[in-house]
């Protein structure tokens, strides 16, 4: 056979495998990520009811595309969360990728879209769920894909799971999975929500990686007084004593706790400040400027407050039905978000201090089954190749390890040993940030690719063959 009629396999393998080794599509990636994103989003998914099964069977739809092993495993109907898996060789342990399909509730007449219709605006995709949580859904389930696709060589099962439930307690969701069918979901790491990757003026700063988180618990104030026609006020008035005990409340800031985490955040976060800055976060705990240097950020940013100490939110207040009628009762409800560790009791004991008012009960609302447990270590293998892979998709920038400030499912993972990080796609908070759990809640769309491949590097940085 002549040469220049010689098969050319060799040359055909050989830009086989520099494909392959060019890594995903990830242009063609953001693209298949934001449509799924606006399916996901114009599913109205609201907790309560939830209704979180027809996410899952939209997933499930994609992934028995893909020859992708998928289930739906539910507690009662239409509150279904799936799971699936790509095997590896079973050299380690498996790694978890999670997110949540449910959402909060809208108030329809303060959104400018639909908050349902998964509208691009702007840069933005606007919608209930565009970040909390059905971006990471999404996302999640894309790397799942691009490692399929470019038949990555595993050797930890990576398994993703979209769960219901996360806005209320858990009980159909995460709760279900852990204590029924911990088998399908059981690793040694775990990707959730509950990061910060902050920008500014277009350009990533930091990458905030959640390594612990607050824990979550009602209080209710509960006043009595005396039922009686308004024509005739009296000094038992429940609506009056229930006011005073709320506005006392409300302006009361429990003292600063750092733990490791928050001290380690405010460190990392002085040396990438600007000078006026820098010299306050350096300075929390100095007696001397420390209360002043608090109570700047208490007044600057509600966020990085919230990192230093416990905090409470009044969201609710009930009394009355009439105009002319003084009610007998009044109750107010407070979002208390605990540092990891504090005593719920002796945080009890401190409001009734706080409200000195025997006409006002104080009430803790039943615990939801969270237990207390370390933060995730920031030596862990998963937490060094979420740092290569941030130097990556965003150079220039930081890791630093970080406390939510919101409840997250990560709780119920912890205590079962698991080395759980949360992380989030960037937004300016000059910009009004991403308004999850607010009106016209939205995503910025350039954060979505770099947020891809920061989330595939790390995974198959710590799951592929080496």
């Amino acid at each position: 056979m002549s040469p220049r009629l010689r098969p050319a396999w060799p040359v055909f393998l050989f830009a086989a495998v520099l494909l392959r080794a060019a890594g995903p599509d990830f242009a063609a990636a953001e693209s298949e990520t934001l449509a799924r994103l606006q399916e996901l989003v114009r599913i109205d998914t609201s907790n309560p009811p939830g209704n979180e099964t027809a996410v899952a069977e939209r997933l499930k739809a994609v992934l028995d595309r893909e020859g992708i092993p998928a289930e739906i495993l539910a507690s009662a109907p239409h509150r279904g969360n799936l799971v699936a898996r790509l095997k590896g060789s079973g050299r380690k342990a498996p790694l978890l990728l999670m997110a949540h399909t449910d959402v909060v509730g809208v108030e329809r007449d303060r959104w400018t879209v639909d908050p349902f219709a998964a509208v691009v605006r702007d840069g933005y995709l606007y919608g209930r769920g565009a970040v909390d949580d059905k971006s990471m859904v999404a996302a999640f389930l894309q790397v799942l894909l691009l490692l399929h696709r470019e038949r990555v060589a595993l050797e930890r099962d990576v398994i993703f799971a979209a769960v219901a439930d996360e806005e209320m307690n858990g009980l159909h969701g995460i709760r279900f999975l852990v204590e029924r069918h911990w088998d399908k979901i059981a690793c040694e790491f775990a990707l959730n929500e509950g990061g910060n990757t902050v920008e500014e003026s277009g350009r990533v700063t930091y990458v905030g990686v959640a390594t612990t988180e607050k824990f979550p618990q009602t209080f209710f104030l509960a006043a009595r007084g005396v039922s009686t026609h308004a024509s005739r006020p009296r000094l038992d008035n429940a609506v009056t004593h229930l006011a005073a005990a709320v506005a006392r409340v409300g302006e009361w800031q429990p003292p600063m706790k750092l733990n490791d985490t928050t001290r380690a955040f405010f460190a990392h976060l002085a040396r990438i400040s600007p000078p006026t800055e820098a010299w306050r976060y350096a300075r929390l705990e100095d007696p001397a400027v420390g209360p002043s240097a608090q109570e700047i950020i208490r007044r600057t940013d509600p966020v990085l407050n919230a990192m230093l100490r416990t905090t409470i939110s009044p969201t609710i207040i009930k009394g009355g039905f009439r105009m002319n009628v003084v009610p007998a009762d009044a109750t107010a409800t407070l979002d208390v978000r605990l540092l990891p560790g504090e005593d719920v009791a002796a945080f009890a004991a401190q409001l009734r201090a706080l409200v000195a008012d025997p006409a006002v009960e104080v009430i803790a609302a039943e615990h939801d089954g969270r237990q207390p447990a370390p933060p995730s270590s920031l030596t862990s293998e998963l937490y060094l190749a979420l740092e290569r892979a941030q130097r990556r998709a965003y150079p220039g920038s930081v890791t630093v390890p970080i406390m939510s400030t919101g409840a997250t499912d990560s709780a119920y993972l912890r205590p079962r040993g698991v080395q759980v990080y949360g992380v989030r796609s960037a937004a300016d908070p000059a910009d009004g940030g991403p308004r999850a759990h607010g009106n016209d809640e939205r995503l910025k769309l350039d954060g979505l690719r770099p947020f891809l491949e920061f989330v595939y590097h790390a995974v198959a940085d710590v799951a592929a063959e080496k």
